[in-house]
């Protein structure tokens, strides 16, 4: 591998800071050890020492994209201002080649009381630009930041959604060669973050990125390889959906808190059921190559997973409507997904649960019993069995192999703990599809096209 081909090149990396119980221990330390090393004693620390990051080495090539995924605390922001060069190790090196443009903590790099050019000025100034560049590319950063008269207003007055779109705009012009981001498009609306993906892909073709979020999606779909931090170390360094699926054990396993799919309001009554219905276009396509033919291959109780181990999941199934089960299914049809789990030890309030996802390991859809059984307050005895079925009409999917996580928790939808979590427990493989564009396509109940004389 060449030197000049590394783009980023971190090795044994650490960064320690001193933490001091009270402010008299600081000037304790400043001055007492000084003092003790002239009387012949071993100097006395008045502090204790925290590693925010120890020991991390890796390298970034150019034009990969690196995603950095970890817990808060972990030292992710530490790492990048490190890399950014407003923070200084305590051992280790970094070398980078070419210019690095970043976006870090929100605001940072702005002066408050500047106004939105003048910030601009500034901060394209330090990214390495000249005057007459920044001016020649004033309008195209206004244009990008879309936040209209208040470019003349102090930075001070700005929302932080404002602050983003300044920051982000000034990144994306400068022409750099290194582009870090820290989570910080978190706080933009969804029309600025389509832009800044759209951004960020055409960026990704030349340039470096290192990535941060908490987003797992966002590090599967958008990374080449992933970077899981765990107390300042590197836990894993490879495949975006691997590390990912660590993280999200991780997180369960320490946390064992998770926000739920939806928030309905139990009072809320549908008036009538809909009306079954096909797409007008079935009979056409399903004589045709483009009929959605969709394999489904063995229940794996071997994949990944995590979790305490009161319950366990047995097996999963796609059954038609007549409960047989299929290997074989067609898109837009009726089909139910069964999972049947037991009980280790007694289960008050169970939550069966399944995310169906993507090969880039996107959530195209996902529920759970919940909601169904809230009033309930149901309860397993130790050594029942116990399943859910999830009834639904099968979205029409583009080609493509696609994975079922199921699992089984106990608790409530805000509050609970995870018994058995399987990553890609059911594969199955679309063969051919009508969908042209996007992650699913529905049937449609009626196409018409109309001309106006």
């Amino acid at each position: 591998m060449s030197s000049d081909q590394v783009a980023i090149q971190i090795s044994k990396l650490s960064k320690c800071y001193e933490i001091y119980d009270a402010p008299r221990d600081r000037l304790k330390q400043f001055i007492l050890p000084a003092l003790q090393r002239k009387t012949g004693r071993s100097p006395k620390r008045y502090f204790r020492e925290f590693w925010a990051l120890r020991d991390v080495s890796f390298d970034v090539m150019k034009g990969e994209t690196i995603g950095v995924i970890g817990r808060n605390g972990c030292g992710k922001s530490t790492l990048l201002q490190m890399i950014c060069g407003t923070l200084s190790p305590t051992e280790g090196s970094i070398r980078t080649q070419g210019r690095i443009a970043a976006l870090l903590e929100l605001g940072s790099g702005f002066n408050p009381e500047f106004t939105g050019r003048e910030n601009v000025y500034l901060n394209a100034a330090v990214l390495g630009l000249t005057k007459s560049e920044i001016e020649a590319r004033f309008d195209a950063i206004t244009a990008f930041a879309d936040i209209g008269e208040f470019i003349e207003q102090p930075v001070k007055t700005y929302s932080s959604g404002m602050m983003v779109r300044l920051a982000f705009a000034v990144i994306a012009h400068v022409d750099a060669d290194i582009l870090i981001v820290d989570e910080a498009l978190a706080v933009g609306d969804a029309f600025f973050t389509q832009k800044c993906m759209r951004f960020l892909r055409q960026f990704m073709k030349t340039g470096t990125v290192l990535f941060v979020s908490h987003d797992t999606s966002a590090i599967v779909n958008l990374c080449s390889r992933a970077i899981l931090l765990e107390h300042g170390k590197v836990v894993e360094i490879g495949i975006p959906k691997e590390v990912t699926k660590q993280y999200l054990a991780t997180l369960y396993e320490s946390t064992q808190d998770v926000k739920g799919v939806s928030n309905g309001d139990p009072e809320m009554q549908v008036a009538a059921e809909l009306p079954d219905y096909r797409d007008m276009r079935e009979s056409m396509i399903n004589t045709s190559t483009l009929r959605n033919d969709i394999e489904v291959f063995r229940f794996s109780a071997e994949q990944l997973g995590f979790g305490t181990g009161d319950a366990k999941i047995n097996s999963v199934h796609l059954l038609d409507e007549n409960g047989v089960p299929l290997s074989w299914i067609v898109g837009g049809e009726n089909v139910i997904l069964d999972i049947s789990c037991i009980a280790n030890k007694e289960i008050y309030r169970p939550i069966i649960g399944f995310q169906f996802k993507d090969r880039l390991g996107q959530v195209i859809f996902s529920d759970n019993t919940f909601l169904s059984y809230r009033e309930e307050h149901l309860t397993i005895k130790a050594g029942n069995t116990f399943n859910a079925r999830f009834a639904f009409r099968l979205p029409i999917l583009p080609s493509g192999d696609y994975s079922i996580s199921p699992a089984v928790a106990e608790g409530t939808q805000e509050d609970h703990v995870q018994h058995h979590w399987i990553h890609d427990a059911l594969i199955v493989r679309v063969h051919a599809s009508s969908v042209c564009f996007g992650l699913l396509g529905i049937p449609m109940r009626k196409i018409s096209l109309e001309v106006q004389t």
